[in-house]
């Protein structure tokens, strides 16, 4: 035992790692060591096979053994040391006793990190005792004895006890009279808060924080770690969160294609061509949030975040003209986009009750979305975001302004240039309201769209759409809405109303006035609504839906009644999982879409990231029935399908001047898998599959009456 000791001194010399793990590794080289002491000496050897007899024979190799063994021990001997039985140490204030082993009367030296040094010598046993007395704050520390040139460590925890009052459990606390007044040495400072000492039952835990630097940097994210917003990263109360994200996304699909006039087969006579597409995404995402405040109990002091996105797409399709304008790009593409997604500062400007209630301001590029579940504006974009609560945070509100910025085209991201696209939004939530449990919100947008005129990076005119009339036209509308999500007994309601008002210069679809008498503009006039009833039933959920947006009736009429939003991304309905919300499904013959990637609203728009809102739709109506069910507690099943028709068709028979085009668009049917192997959010595998059986409405515009299929896999890696 003596000699293990020996090793794992010199390991603790040069690596001053745990000792715990050093102990752990040490088995795999004592025979090494006992066969380099014992079996190398070539008198031994020498002796052994001579073969000679005799009693001085054997008297010589007696003595030769003898001689042997007591090297051994002293080499053994000569350097073991040891604290608290290789143990972390917990103490609950000071003095506390330090003990070890070493050689018997050997002069050890302990010394702890930002405390002291102090000085023992081991009994004729080998053991040591120390009564540390100088002072030591509240945290974790290391303690290093060295005793004949070799050193070993090992933690320390310090948890002072008595830094708070208590009451006591018998007497009880006199109501009146002269208060108690603590004595002073009652008190002992921490360090700081996020380095309390745990209780004596995690003693075992070795964190992997505190060996890779002396800040606590580390690639473990599970403990306590400087780069996660776990210890300060310079003063008291600063900190930073680096989150690293690799989002992957392959996906393949069929989708109603042109072929052109230059169709891929040179003896393709019909409209439309192959269907079959291909699509690769990736995005690594760095983001880091530098913050103030002691985040546990009350708002953010001030706060500075960047995330930068790098994003690199590929897509194959089976016809030409499709990826560029230009027949000779062929039909696939690769392209790639860096972007400054996130950009803000925060302050917090003032706390309005003892409750941490609190008002802040947030400017830059930043995340917003204005209702619960995304159906009018969801977007990160430049902006000014004034935000706050009161009564004890059962009310929260927003008013926010933002100038957005142009999109990129095929990655969706932010590009550095102003759209000319003014959105201004004001909301509220009333927790508790009427029922409690249920949460309203009342909310008010505004939008102006100017009147500009944008190519895509594709090649592809966007604004103003390349449909009807091709004049840049200004929108101004505002959305005045009402949206609740909470629990009525058993049953969870989620539901949303939303009227839109205001005025398009010129649509293109409605065209100037035929009857020159008020101008070339439209009234826009449309309303949306949602609603979703689910119940909770053990390891099932069971839901039922429908969504309604108003359509045009009458395009030329100078009223535009087709509810479109300003940028939505709703969860609903199946929500990236159905094959209409998930895929943009393009109109033929036209510069527009039927439905665009992400969205559930049929509003013929050129692009929902780069185009402007069109107020004369369709419309649409949604049925949808689906169950969610969580197999394990890793593996969650979302089966959903959806009913779907238009609600007026008058404006796609403008457009594609065809008349006696069915209002039923088909059945759409999904189902997917959310799988989180480590039961968080670290690995996160989803993949899901849908089917689109066209109805009336979809053959009569596609001439397609067989199943459109879409599969697709996403893996999220989170640092």
């Amino acid at each position: 035992m003596r000699g293990e000791a020996v090793f794992v001194g010199r390991i603790a010399t040069q690596r001053r790692s745990d000792s715990l793990i050093r102990r752990g590794s040490d088995s795999l080289v004592r025979p090494a060591l006992g066969r380099s002491v014992i079996d190398n000496p070539p008198v031994v050897q020498s002796r052994a096979s001579s073969g000679r007899t005799g009693e001085s024979d054997l008297r010589f190799a007696s003595l030769c053994l003898l001689i042997l063994l007591l090297a051994t021990s002293a080499f053994a001997q000569q350097s073991a040391i040891t604290i608290n039985d290789d143990q972390p140490v917990y103490a609950e204030g000071v003095p506390f006793l330090l003990t070890g082993t070493s050689l018997p009367g050997a002069i050890v030296t302990i010394s702890i990190e930002k405390s002291g040094n102090g000085q023992t010598t081991a009994d004729t046993t080998g053991h040591w005792t120390l009564i540390w007395t100088p002072p030591v704050k509240t945290g974790t520390w290391t303690i290093t004895a060295t005793s004949g040139g070799v050193t070993a460590t090992q933690l320390l925890r310090v948890q002072i006890q008595g830094n708070v009052q208590r009451q006591p459990i018998i007497e009880p606390t006199l109501r009146y009279g002269t208060p108690e007044i603590p004595h002073p040495e009652a008190y002992q400072e921490m360090t700081d808060r996020w380095r309390i000492a745990p209780p004596p039952y995690e003693l075992t835990e070795k964190s992997q924080g505190r060996p890779i630097g002396n800040k606590g940097a580390t690639l473990d994210p599970y403990n306590q770690n400087l780069i996660k917003g776990d210890l300060p990263i310079f003063g008291k109360d600063w900190f930073l969160d680096f989150t690293g994200i690799s989002d992957t996304l392959a996906e393949s699909r069929t989708l109603p294609t042109p072929s052109g006039v230059s169709a891929v087969k040179p003896t393709s006579i019909t409209v439309f061509g192959k269907d079959n597409q291909n699509l690769f995404n990736e995005n690594l995402i760095a983001s880091f949030d530098l913050f103030q405040g002691d985040t546990a109990f009350k708002p953010i002091t001030q706060r500075f975040k960047i995330t930068l996105i790098e994003n690199v797409n590929y897509v194959h399709l089976r016809e030409n003209a499709l990826v560029k304008p230009d027949v000779r790009r062929g039909t696939s593409r690769t392209d790639g986009y860096l972007s400054v997604q996130e950009l803000f500062y925060e302050r917090k400007i003032r706390d309005v009750s003892p409750n941490y209630d609190f008002m802040s301001v947030r400017v830059g590029s930043q995340p917003f979305n204005s209702d619960f579940r995304g159906f009018i504006f969801n977007d990160t974009n430049l902006g000014a975001r004034l935000f706050g609560n009161f009564a004890s945070n059962r009310y929260q509100y927003n008013v926010a302004v933002f100038d957005r910025l142009e999109k990129d085209t095929n990655s969706g991201l932010n590009t550095r240039e102003l759209r000319d696209q003014q959105v201004g939004i004001a909301n509220i939530y009333l927790q508790d309201f009427l029922v409690r449990g249920y949460t309203q919100e009342f909310s008010v947008h505004y939008l102006r769209d100017g009147a500009t005129f944008h190519y895509d990076r594709n090649g592809i005119l966007v604004r103003p759409a390349p449909v009807g009339v091709f004049t840049p036209h200004e929108i101004r509308a505002i959305y005045i809405g009402e949206a609740a999500l909470g629990h009525i007994g058993r049953f969870n309601v989620d539901h949303a109303v939303y009227y839109v008002f205001g005025t398009d210069s010129l649509n293109p679809i409605a065209g100037p006035d035929p009857n020159l008498k008020n101008g070339n503009g439209v009234k826009i006039g449309a309303a949306s609504a949602a609603l979703e009833v689910t119940y909770d039933h053990d390891w099932y959920r069971p839901r039922l839906a429908f969504f309604y947006a108003s359509g045009d009736k009458n395009p030329r009429d100078r009223n535009a009644r087709g509810f479109d939003s300003i940028f939505d991304s709703p969860a609903f309905a199946g929500g990236g999982f159905s094959f209409f919300n998930r895929l943009g499904i393009r109109l033929p013959a036209t510069g527009v879409a039927l439905v665009e990637r992400g969205s559930l609203l049929t509003s013929l728009r050129s692009s929902k990231d780069e185009g402007q809102p069109n107020y004369v739709n369709p419309g649409v109506q949604i049925v949808s029935a689906g169950i969610d069910v969580n197999v394990t507690p890793r593996l969650t099943a979302i089966f959903t399908g959806n009913y779907i028709r238009f609600d007026a068709v008058e404006s796609v028979e403008a457009i594609l001047f065809q008349g006696n085009i069915h209002k039923s668009l088909g059945t759409d049917l999904s189902a997917g898998l959310r799988y989180r192997p480590l039961l968080n959010q670290n690995i996160v595998i989803v993949g899901g599959t849908a089917v689109l059986l066209p109805g009336r409405g979809f053959k009569d515009i596609y001439e397609k009456d067989r199943p459109l299929y879409h599969v697709f896999t996403n893996v999220i890696l989170t640092f």
